[in-house]
């Protein structure tokens, strides 16, 4: 698991979920750029294949792995966040921060699906947590081919007001041709869900922390789309954090797309 710790008191604690197949270094990118706005986040590397079901997608049932997930969170559990912050901290030699009372998760690709999941095993099992969620942020979602985690998760979750909001991409291999950002279309009964970037790639939210392998089989993250998604993705957070709506980040009107996603498609829910 990577911490990154910013040099200020946190705004808040992002969960930033990598996609299948991929590492908590491949979104070292868009987390530095977290930590550098006030955000204390931590980044896990999931393994994609595990005979124990302890994996990122849905690929041998991951369930009950996925509610272990949303357990860490509670800070009286013995082998929770706060102990691995703390045992992290001490090993880099720094203070140990307090961890914030709001969280958002932000999850790529299978990562989507994982911080759905877990948010939905938060409401449903940890009445006393759920308060402190603020957000989940989507990038370029992709649902399992096995199982209904995605749709289960956001039917729970569209019978709240937690704001849920993606950056996709367009249908294609590396998103299972849009399955993730289709369930959230067709399950949020909400007038926007987020945008799509109609150049975009699925490898926009690694930006700069991108790979050889990801870019041959995914695409080559173009730099005005990789800054487009972290304008979108940060500013959103600040929003989900504070209870701002800062105009920019939002539909002008029915068809114009945010002023900071210049061309972007908007996305509407059911």
């Amino acid at each position: 698991m990577d911490w990154y710790v910013p040099t200020t008191t946190p705004r808040a604690l992002i969960w930033l979920q990598h996609g299948f197949a991929r590492s908590a270094a491949n979104v070292a990118d868009l987390a530095r750029h977290y930590a550098d706005a006030g955000y204390l986040v931590f980044a896990p590397s999931i393994p994609s294949a595990d005979p124990a079901g302890c994996t990122l997608q849905n690929v041998t049932g991951n369930t009950a792995f996925l509610a272990g997930i949303a357990d860490l969170f509670d800070p009286r559990a013995a082998a929770g966040l706060g102990g691995a912050l703390s045992t992290a901290a001490h090993a880099a030699g720094a203070p140990v921060p307090t961890i914030p009372q709001h969280w958002v998760f932000v999850g790529h690709s299978a990562g989507g699906e994982a911080v759905e999941y877990v948010a939905a095993q938060l409401l449903r099992r940890h009445h006393d947590l759920w308060p402190h969620l603020a957000g989940l942020v989507l990038l370029d979602p992709v649902a399992s081919f096995v199982g209904d985690n995605t749709t289960r998760a956001l039917a729970d979750l569209d019978r709240t007001d937690l704001p849920i909001l993606t950056v996709s991409g367009p249908p294609a291999l590396c998103n299972n041709f849009g399955t993730g950002t289709a369930a959230l279309q067709a399950g949020l009964h909400r007038p926007f869900v987020g945008v799509r970037l109609p150049a975009g790639d699925h490898t926009d939210a690694e930006g700069a922390s991108s790979d050889m392998l990801g870019e041959l089989l995914c695409g080559v993250p173009q730099s005005d789309d990789v800054a487009t998604l972290q304008a979108l993705t940060l500013g959103w957070t600040h929003d989900f954090v504070t209870g701002d709506h800062t105009a920019q980040l939002y539909p002008n009107g029915a068809a114009a797309g945010p002023a900071a996603a210049p061309g972007a498609v908007v996305l509407t829910g059911a």
